[in-house]
């Protein structure tokens, strides 16, 4: 039993919903090892950021990957070392590795080199078939290049990738949530944008990252203590779930759990 449990409402963490990615820029195993031993069961997801995972001891990285499922957390390789293996045509020997070292997902996106759509469905089923939790992202890195996105262009990509059998669709924030995808230079959300993509696409398979506090606030707010938030650092993921619970100013007697 949790300590003041008569005052704490429930949420029911790992179901599926009210997902949690935590972005791991290079932990040791035994920070990690206390880290999830108070915040564990509140992650779902725990990218291992862009290419870090790439310059560890490959051993090192087996442990953690270990550590993490260990406490039912999916751990993943960055998105950018996926680009890197795709623009040098090492695929297949990318997948192979994320395999044996133990992940269970794979990111798969184009935030700072091209891919067709028809590749893109081709890498998607093909990640699938592997046997990988198969996650997309959709947006760019560089600010210039992501505001030629439109919302109807986001709102595209993400469908297309979902009816291509990707699980769930990330939308790029970047680490700093400021000048990409739905947020604005001073990182406050686009509302007429992100109304666009809610009223056209499946909430549920889509994880916004939203590395700033009063982001996911607004989430939560916006659209319910189980909406799926991502980039969110490790040391605030207990600050994350109490926020859901309403156990946090920015929420307290605004959140629903029934």
């Amino acid at each position: 039993m949790n300590a003041f449990n008569f005052l704490t409402p429930q949420r029911t963490p790992k179901a599926g919903t009210g997902i949690t990615m935590m972005l791991d820029k290079g932990m040791g195993p035994v920070f990690l090892i206390d880290l999830l031993e108070i915040s564990g069961r509140y992650a779902d997801l725990a990218k291992f950021g862009w290419g870090t995972s790439a310059i560890h001891n490959r051993e090192l990285i087996k442990e953690k990957v270990e550590i993490y499922h260990s406490y039912d957390v999916n751990p993943y390789p960055g998105g950018t070392l996926f680009e890197i293996a795709y623009s040098q045509n090492k695929l297949e020997e990318f997948l192979d590795e994320v395999d044996k070292l133990g992940f269970g997902a794979v990111e798969i996106s184009d935030g700072t080199i091209e891919i067709s759509k028809e590749e893109r469905i081709e890498i998607i089923s093909t990640v699938k078939e592997q046997g990988f939790l198969t996650i997309t992202e959709v947006g760019k890195k560089d600010p210039h290049k992501d505001q030629l996105l439109s919302p109807e262009d986001r709102l595209e990509m993400v469908n297309l990738d979902l009816e291509s059998g990707a699980d769930l669709v990330l939308m790029e924030a970047r680490e700093g949530g400021k000048g990409i995808g739905v947020f604005d230079n001073k990182g406050n959300v686009k509302e007429d944008e992100l109304q666009t993509l809610i009223e056209g696409t499946p909430v549920d398979k889509i994880i916004w990252e939203a590395p700033r506090k009063a982001q996911q606030a607004y989430f939560i707010l916006k659209l319910g203590v189980n909406v799926n938030l991502g980039n969110i650092p490790p040391d605030e993921i207990t600050a994350l779930e109490t926020m859901r619970l309403g156990l946090r100013g920015d929420t307290l007697g605004k959140v629903n759990l029934g």
